[in-house]
């Protein structure tokens, strides 16, 4: 039997109801969210992005490629879909490749690269369709909050027009939200990614706010706009500044439209906390072959480029922490591993020395992952090697050549130790022997002040392998060494000194590898850098 209640009986149970039930709020998310700049895992860990893309949409047979970008240290993985614009891949694809993220303990971004220079090339899909393209393939997607991002599409504006961005973004993301994705969203900037109009930093704010979330990061690609620190440093403050979440989304060590400065790049990712994603582990073509990690998707043969990112300086093997969705190492953990022992030399020769030193504990349970080894150079210290023990062999080095090195161990965290104390020993001279290099050098591409010369290719010519080379150039009147990468360079005058890397050196016979360099001239002048020398170890 129903009863009418009077009406101020039916007011109070009104209030007590709106009382009793609180609507949640309306940005709450769901698995990895935005906190201010930062990225979070859902138990409120920080996690920061340290990855490589995989073109899977036109590789869709490498699949074992998640495991060694994995056994590399990467925490994420960016992986290439298609919706159409090249052969689609398919729902039941797209939940193999969260398979094989989930399997691999990796953070996936999945990202639509249909909608790439939108509005200057041919055949680029817009914002919205792609938004129809997750949709069909959502069914895969349920319940991946944890571990999948999706990026919702690839450079999605070219330089035509970028300011169509703001609105064509906003509405993408709205429409994500009313499909009902609950997952972390990223945008890409137009301008080819690369926004150098500014169009995504000055209107961020607005299409953060746009998000009921409040879930969306941004991503900015670094190339050939980014080839200065000043510059690098200057966006990244803007988004830091203004509070809102940014990662490197892409970057590389060479570009076709100039050199980016992948140095500052990535030691201000480091700095700040920010997470990057190379391009690419492997598969590139169009003249940009040098952006591949590693050789026809072999892991066992990193480039020069792999070398960097994954070995170099701030790069991904010493920085890289796995989510702990996945039960990785860290938590909290903030107490450094102790600092080691004097390390001692043993096993000298002219290109490489062993190194053993006492070893370091580790207290604040995240566990002692290994050591790094650098040279003591100033303000510019060399990181010559890393290890899982207390022992390393370095190769690589130069003959006849001074070296002050010390150890600082690193955690599952990636706290670094203080440096050991240093010790000093001194590589024997080089022979002839049957080893013997030649180089030639390209020059990429110039301007009335300057010019950029990529690849400069070292061959080993000889019969036996050799350890280490050494390339001398004179540079024209007025010129300057404004920039270099895998190699270590030094200018006295106009004569410039070139040595391998620490992980370039040993070539056999007819083995190969480059380095590149930018230099600068006077406004007007059209020389270029044309005739090497070069001499194994």
């Amino acid at each position: 039997m129903r009863k009418r209640l009077g009406l101020v009986a039916a007011a109070f149970l009104s209030l007590l109801v709106s009382m009793l039930i609180v609507p949640a709020p309306a940005h709450a998310a769901v698995g990895l969210r935005v906190n201010g700049t930062r990225i979070m895992e859902a138990n409120g860990n920080a996690f920061v992005m340290r990855g490589v893309s995989h073109a899977h949409t036109w590789f869709p047979t490498q699949t074992s490629s998640f495991a060694a970008i994995k056994a590399l240290r990467a925490n994420t993985v960016r992986v290439v879909l298609s919706g159409g614009r090249w052969p689609a891949n398919s729902a039941s694809d797209v939940a193999n490749v969260v398979s094989l993220c989930r399997t691999n303990r990796l953070i996936c971004v999945l990202e639509n690269h249909d909608t790439t220079g939108y509005g200057e090339q041919s055949g680029a899909y817009t914002l919205d369709q792609a938004v129809t393209y997750w949709n069909s393939v959502r069914s895969a997607l349920t319940g991946t909050e944890d571990f999948i991002i999706i990026n919702i599409g690839n450079e999605p504006v070219g330089n035509n027009n970028a300011a169509q961005w703001t609105s064509a973004t906003t509405s993408a993301i709205s429409r994500m939200r009313t499909i009902g994705f609950q997952h972390m969203l990223i945008v890409d900037a137009p301008n080819w990614g690369q926004d150098w109009q500014f169009t995504m930093r000055d209107n961020a704010q607005a299409v953060f706010n746009s998000d009921p979330q409040r879930n969306t990061v941004f991503s900015i690609h670094m190339y050939g706009v980014f080839d200065t620190a000043a510059e690098i440093t200057a966006y990244l403050n803007a988004f830091q500044t203004a509070g809102l979440p940014l990662i490197v989304g892409e970057f590389g060590h060479n570009h076709s439209d100039g050199n980016p400065d992948e140095d500052t790049i990535m030691a201000q990712a480091q700095s700040r906390g920010l997470g990057y994603i190379g391009w690419s582990w492997s598969g590139n073509g169009g003249g940009v072959e040098y952006l591949d990690m590693v050789t026809n998707f072999n892991p066992a043969s990193l480039t020069s480029w792999g070398q960097r990112i994954f070995n170099g300086a701030n790069g991904i093997s010493t920085t890289s922490r796995e989510a702990t969705f996945f039960g990785g190492g860290g938590g909290d953990d903030t107490t450094a591993p102790t600092t080691p022992g004097t390390p001692s030399a043993s096993d000298v020769t002219s290109s490489g020395a062993r190194l053993t030193w006492p070893a370091s504990t580790d207290s604040g349970g995240s566990g002692l992952a290994g050591y790094n080894v650098y040279r003591e150079q100033g303000a510019n210290d060399t990181l010559l090697g890393q290890s899982t023990t207390n022992s390393v062999t370095l190769t690589g080095l130069s003959p006849s050549t001074q070296y002050q090195v010390y150890v600082r161990a690193r955690d599952g965290a990636n706290n670094l130790s203080g440096n050991s104390p240093t010790t000093t020993f001194t590589t024997t001279p080089g022979s002839s022997g049957g080893g013997g290099c030649t180089v030639t050098g390209t020059v990429q591409t110039q301007w009335s002040g300057g010019y950029v010369v990529q690849p400069v290719t070292v061959t080993n010519s000889g019969t036996s392998a050799i350890s280490g080379w050494t390339v001398t150039f004179t540079l024209p009147s007025g010129h300057t060494v404004t920039g270099s990468w895998n190699a270590q360079v030094s200018v006295s005058g106009q004569t410039v000194t070139v040595r391998n890397a620490a992980y370039n050196g040993n070539l056999g016979p007819g083995g190969s590898t480059s380095f590149g360099f930018q230099a600068g001239r006077p406004s007007g002048n059209t020389a270029t850098t044309g005739s090497y020398t070069c001499t194994a170890s």
